[in-house]
C-alpha cells in the first residue's frame, strides 16, 4: 500500500491530458487515405466512387471545423490560430506557447482544410459532359458551374504542394528540432506533448458527424435535376 508520502506525490502531480482526441486523429488519417483514394478513382473513371468519396472527405473537413469551436483544448482554433505578430515572432525564434499546432502550422492547418472544402465542394459541380455530371451542377448556370469545376483539378494541384510541404515540416521537426509530432498523431500524446485540459468526449463528434451526413443527404434530395433537353441529346 503506497505510503501517505507517495500519494501526495502523485496527487501532486500535473494530470497528462490527451494531445489530440480521437476526433482529430481519426480525421486527419481518414484525410491522409480519401485523397490518393479519391485521385485513383477518378484516373480509372471510377465516378461513382469517386463522388462517395468526395462526400466522405466533405464530411470529414466540416467536422474537423465544427471541432475546432467544440473540441478539445488543442483541438480548438481558439488555442492555435494566432494573429500576424505572434507568426512573425515565432519565425524570428519565438517559443509556441500551445504545446498543439505552433503559429505556423496553425495557420498552415486552416488553409489545408479550407482547400479540402473548397476541393470536395468543387467536385459537386462538377461534370465530363459524358459520364459524370455533379449532383449540384445543375443549382448554378452552366457557365458558373464549368468555371466552378475548372477549379477541381486546380485547387486539387495546390493541394499536392501543401500535402508536400506538410511532410517535409514534420521530417524537419521530427529529425532536426526533435518535436515528436507523429508519435502524438497516432497515440493521442508523446512524452513532453500533453494536453492542457481534459478531451471532449468523442460521441459529440460523433453527433457531429450524423448532423452533417443527414443535412448533406437533404441537400442531394432537393438537388435540381436535369432539365428534360439534357435527357435528349
Amino acid at each position: 500500500m503506497p505510503s501517505i508520502r507517495t500519494q501526495d506525490r502523485q496527487s501532486a502531480a500535473p494530470m497528462q491530458h490527451i494531445l489530440w482526441d480521437w476526433p482529430v486523429r481519426v480525421i486527419h488519417w481518414l484525410i491522409l487515405l480519401l485523397l490518393p483514394a479519391s485521385w485513383w478513382t477518378a484516373e480509372q473513371g471510377y465516378q461513382d466512387v469517386h463522388q462517395w468519396l468526395g462526400f466522405t472527405l466533405l464530411i470529414a473537413v466540416l467536422t474537423r471545423l465544427c471541432w475546432g469551436f467544440i473540441g478539445s483544448p488543442q483541438a480548438r482554433f481558439r488555442d492555435f490560430l494566432r494573429g500576424p505578430f505572434t507568426v512573425l515572432a515565432y519565425f524570428r525564434g519565438a517559443a509556441s506557447t500551445t504545446p498543439g499546432h505552433n503559429p505556423a502550422g496553425g495557420w498552415s492547418s486552416m488553409l489545408l482544410w479550407l482547400l479540402l472544402l473548397a476541393q470536395a465542394l468543387t467536385g459537386t459541380v462538377n461534370s465530363d459532359d459524358v459520364l459524370y455530371t455533379g449532383p449540384f451542377y445543375y443549382v448554378f448556370d452552366s457557365e458558373v458551374s464549368d468555371a466552378l469545376a475548372a477549379l477541381h483539378e486546380t485547387i486539387f494541384n495546390v493541394l499536392l504542394g501543401f500535402v508536400a510541404l506538410h511532410v517535409a515540416s514534420v521530417i524537419y521537426y521530427e529529425r532536426r528540432q526533435k518535436q515528436r509530432l507523429l508519435k502524438p498523431m497516432i497515440y493521442g500524446k508523446a512524452e513532453g506533448r500533453y494536453g492542457t485540459g481534459p478531451a471532449q468526449a468523442a460521441y459529440k463528434a460523433l453527433i457531429v458527424v450524423v448532423l452533417l451526413t443527414a443535412m448533406l443527404f437533404t441537400l442531394l434530395e432537393l438537388a435540381p435535376a436535369p432539365p428534360v433537353s439534357d435527357y435528349y441529346w
